[in-house]
């Protein structure tokens, strides 16, 4: 699948109009419903392939990927299958039965992980998984998400160290393509 492909289907599996509360607590006319697309088998390949060769590109020295439940994990499966990558999947808080823990998957302190999510706003999801990270003593500066729905969500991430790198942000995948003309005759 292309990009411009992925975008189109992106767009058209998972763009909603209406009014919608989002995570960040800000009211919007459209959503992005990554569970739209996550479930999809082809574009999830699509985004693998994506998260993957930008895990290789701007984080080459990490060691497996991480993504917070529930929206990034199968996102973060789709990536470690394509680079070979074992993932991490951070809980948004510690169980409180089996081994009680906040991040699920094995590692060592010091290991360079690189974050995956799907649609980033304000980067608050972000936020709490970068700190479940530290506090286990793994090394996090890069995440990757699949939109950016460039409402701060970057300079928030920036301002703790971390460099959001999207596949798509949000004016690409909503930006309708131009249909040719149609020939007259």
């Amino acid at each position: 699948m292309t990009d411009e492909e992925l975008k189109l289907a992106l767009r058209e599996h998972a763009y909603l109009e209406g009014d919608f509360v989002l995570r960040s607590g800000k009211r919007s006319r459209y959503y992005l419903d990554k569970y739209r697309f996550e479930t999809r088998p082809d574009i999830l390949a699509a985004l693998g392939d994506r998260i993957a060769r930008a895990a290789a590109q701007h984080e080459p020295e990490a060691v497996r990927l991480a993504g917070p439940e529930l929206g990034a994990v199968a996102l973060a499966a789709a990536g470690s299958l394509v680079s070979g990558l074992p993932f991490l999947i951070v809980r948004k808080a510690a169980k409180d039965y089996g081994t009680s823990k906040r991040l699920e998957g094995v590692y060592d302190e010091g290991d360079r992980v690189c974050l995956v999510e799907d649609v980033v706003t304000s980067g608050g999801a972000l936020l709490e998984a970068v700190s479940a990270l530290r506090e286990a003593g793994l090394v996090v500066e890069t995440a990757i998400c699949v939109v950016d729905r460039e409402e701060g969500g970057s300079e928030a991430l920036a301002a703790e160290g971390i460099e959001l790198r999207p596949i798509f942000r949000a004016s690409e995948v909503l930006n309708k393509p131009k249909r040719p003309a149609k020939p007259h005759g």
